[in-house]
């Protein structure tokens, strides 16, 4: 069953952050929420720079069905990202369009996303992890009043912070354990605030989660976390497909495996179902996880 989240002042900055001021006709501006990150979320530039595409693509039933992207430098929380599309083209039934996310005059990161028309066609996926419920698992309340209290703070001032998507991960053994297990997760999401009904926003919301977690999962295998601050964590590149038109009006099961790690990088893999099992987008993400050079 459905259901509409509460108003909820972390979502609403979202929405405003994926809100993008047009300078010119495929120039944006974009600014980054203020909460003390020294940079900025990957999500965001995600969130951001799909955005932007979409506001170029001028065809009225033309979604996107995916990107692949590349960060190449951390972004600045303190200014502006301008955000610089390119038409690549514009066919009968697709289009495409290349961003570049620019900052202190380089870029930070580039992006290539397709665009097409609704069509009939071939239809299969694979089957939804079986799982429990998300009303079956701690909620971050629960977890917060658990387990944080024990916590050093820069764990705490993670969890504390407001936030504009709920995780409620299947399992905490990855996160209370410094054991090495299995590269593997599954983690009911939502938005904690509504989301317009506008399917070019609620993918973008999709695009802006789609990157929560992902390096966990790859340094599951190796006994540590994110959180570790031995680690030089990083994503490197983004990739990700929107199988079927997104539904943000409830929780979703983001499940994650990790198939390697080698290099000082970890690879991982996602798919997004809604709580009945249709799969409605698809991710993989290749990231830097490791240890910093001691002196």
């Amino acid at each position: 069953m459905s259901r509409q989240p509460a108003q909820n002042p972390a979502m609403d900055a979202l929405l405003e952050t994926l809100d993008l001021e047009r300078l010119e006709i495929r120039l944006f501006r974009g600014q980054s929420p203020q909460v003390g990150w020294q940079r900025v979320f990957g999500g965001q530039v995600i969130g951001q720079a799909l955005v932007a595409a979409t506001r170029t693509v001028e065809e009225p039933g033309r979604f996107v069905h995916s990107l692949h992207a590349y960060f190449v430098r951390p972004g600045d929380p303190a200014v502006p990202i301008l955000y610089d599309v390119e038409n690549i083209r514009d066919g009968g039934s697709f289009a495409t369009r290349r961003v570049v996310a620019i900052q202190h005059g380089k870029p930070i990161y580039f992006m290539t996303v397709s665009f097409q028309d609704d069509e009939d066609g071939f239809e299969h996926q694979a089957p939804m992890p079986d799982v429990p419920p998300p009303e079956q698992l701690l909620g971050e309340a629960d977890l917060k009043a658990q387990f944080m209290t024990q916590a050093p703070a820069h764990i705490r001032a993670y969890w504390e912070r407001p936030r504009p998507i709920e995780l409620r991960p299947v399992s905490l053994t990855h996160y209370f354990s410094r054991d090495k297990l299995e590269p593997s997760q599954n983690i009911w999401v939502r938005t904690t605030g509504p989301v317009p009904a506008e399917r070019h926003l609620q993918a973008a919301v999709l695009a802006y989660l789609s990157d929560m977690t992902l390096l966990d999962t790859s340094l599951f295998a190796h006994g540590t976390s994110v959180l570790d601050r031995s680690l030089q964590v990083a994503s490197l590149d983004h990739a990700m497909w929107f199988h079927r038109p997104p539904v943000l009006d409830d929780w979703l099961l983001y499940s994650q495996d990790s198939p390697s790690a080698f290099g000082g990088r970890g690879m991982t893999r996602g798919a997004i179902f809604t709580r009945s099992g249709t799969l409605i987008a698809s991710v993989a993400q290749e990231g830097l996880i490791r240890k910093k050079a001691t002196e």
